[in-house]
């Protein structure tokens, strides 16, 4: 069995536990991308020694991480591509972009949590867990927008994706309306959030070599 059906055939079976998805597929990809290659499989115990892949620290080009992620030469390209979904969602709602995006981790070499026998893709830098955005302040806000918005906010899914009055409101449809568009791009292969167990509070975004989608 080639190491990409085997993920694909084990992501599959955790979809069977996330019946509450509104989304969700997993399935091989027909385009190429250059970590496809690279085995998944690893030992279930032990210490893990994952592949060597050419790393880069990144900032953010078009908006700002909080601090620097550690990530595979090639995902660069794709996080600059989210950034750019992000702002143009941003601008959509709020009228202006975030400040920062905040993440809880990039590289780190580790197994799937929840199937020890399967490399994760945070242990190729291949991979980005984003728990929300900070907002600075504005001058004015744009149409439709409260002005308590003015000052400098957050927003996070653990607080605001099913939010449903208020303020609180306008930032779950900024979140949702940015799920959404992530998925109809394609930057990423892997887009998982709240739906997913596990993630209530993130979305997990990463190019493995299979697509699955539970937001």
């Amino acid at each position: 069995m080639r190491p990409t059906t085997c993920v694909v055939s084990l992501v599959t079976l955790s979809l069977l536990h996330a019946t509450s998805a509104p989304l969700a597929e997993a399935t091989s990809t027909d385009d190429s991308y250059p970590l496809d290659s690279l085995p998944r499989e690893v030992s279930p115990k032990g210490k893990m020694e994952c592949p060597h892949v050419d790393l880069v620290r990144y900032h953010g080009d078009v908006v700002r991480y909080h601090k620097p992620v550690l990530v595979y030469v090639g995902f660069k390209e794709r996080l600059t591509q989210f950034e750019e979904v992000v702002r143009e969602v941003a601008m959509e709602v709020y009228g202006r972009p975030p400040k920062v995006i905040h993440h809880a981790g990039t590289y780190n070499c580790r197994r799937v949590s929840g199937y020890p026998v399967l490399l994760s893709e945070h242990g190729l830098g291949n991979g980005i867990d984003v728990v929300g955005f900070d907002f600075a302040p504005a001058r004015r806000v744009a149409p439709g927008v409260p002005r308590s918005l003015r000052r400098e906010f957050q927003v996070r899914l653990g607080k605001h994706w099913d939010a449903t009055s208020g303020v609180a409101a306008l930032h779950a449809r900024f979140l949702r309306t940015l799920a959404s568009r992530l998925v109809q791009k394609g930057i990423f292969r892997v887009l998982l959030g709240p739906a997913y167990p596990g993630h209530k509070g993130h979305f997990h975004l990463d190019c493995a070599p299979y697509r699955l989608v539970a937001i």
